[in-house]
């Protein structure tokens, strides 16, 4: 069979806003990106100007670059980095990845129909990967902080979420009015969880730093980029993040 192709010529040039769209397109066709920002750090040997932060990209930078594409997302790239970009003449793809099913469907929108690629054999075998992922049993309350110092908690509609979701783990601030909501520690401790959910990113969370705020609480320390990246890491998610909440009690 042929691998389907977008009707749209396929881009030479691209500048990812978005780590995980930027391992996303380095693993299909690593040698159309030439600009990431400083947090892109997979694939480690990436060889492309580094162009700031998410929330800071040098947009005089990035139009010097003259992309054909910048890949951004509505959660992690400023709407005023995006029109300044526009402004600039830049063709700007913006996702918008708030489940497991809608971060397929944008990474083959990007890659297909942005870049204008073959869909790569990655994205199959994610789907394949998930696709039979049921919890074993009732599922378990959980706080999932995301930051501290601020405490900053994972809340209604996110990705992150979702993935849990389906590996039986309950976020008991689903419900919150607010997708990333601050949260003092007491009430933390308060809110009835059975489990924290401790990643190593954005906030790197570790044995000696996290687990000690919740007294008596099993904590699964969890890779971030497992528990929030969309890309060709959900290959092996499931199980990564799988085996990490076994380890806590699970």
């Amino acid at each position: 069979m042929v691998p389907h192709r977008s009707s749209r010529p396929a881009v030479r040039r691209v500048v990812s806003l978005v780590p995980s769209l930027t391992e996303a397109v380095a693993a299909t066709e690593p040698g159309l990106l030439v600009g990431a920002t400083d947090w892109c750090d997979h694939p480690a040997d990436l060889g492309v100007v580094r162009i700031g932060g998410t929330k800071n990209p040098d947009t005089a930078r990035i139009a010097a670059l003259a992309p054909d594409l910048v890949l951004a997302n509505e959660e992690e790239n400023r709407t005023p980095d995006l029109g300044a970009l526009r402004a600039a003449g830049l063709d700007v793809l913006v996702t918008e990845v708030r489940t497991l099913p809608q971060a397929f469907a944008e990474l083959e929108r990007v890659l297909v129909r942005g870049c204008g690629l073959a869909r790569p054999a990655w994205l199959a075998d994610a789907e394949d990967a998930w696709r039979d992922v049921r919890a074993a049993g009732p599922a378990v309350p959980a706080v999932v902080p995301v930051w501290r110092r601020p405490w900053m908690v994972l809340g209604r509609d996110t990705f992150a979420g979702d993935l849990l979701a389906r590996l039986g783990v309950a976020n008991v601030h689903a419900g919150h009015p607010e997708r990333y909501p601050r949260i003092p520690l007491d009430e933390l401790n308060a809110c009835g969880a059975e489990l924290a959910v401790l990643p190593d990113e954005p906030y790197r969370f570790t044995h000696d730093d996290g687990p000690e705020s919740f007294p008596g609480l099993p904590c699964a320390l969890v890779s971030g980029r497992h528990l929030t990246w969309y890309g060709p890491s959900l290959t092996e998610a499931a199980g990564v993040l799988g085996a990490a909440l076994r380890a806590a009690g699970r």
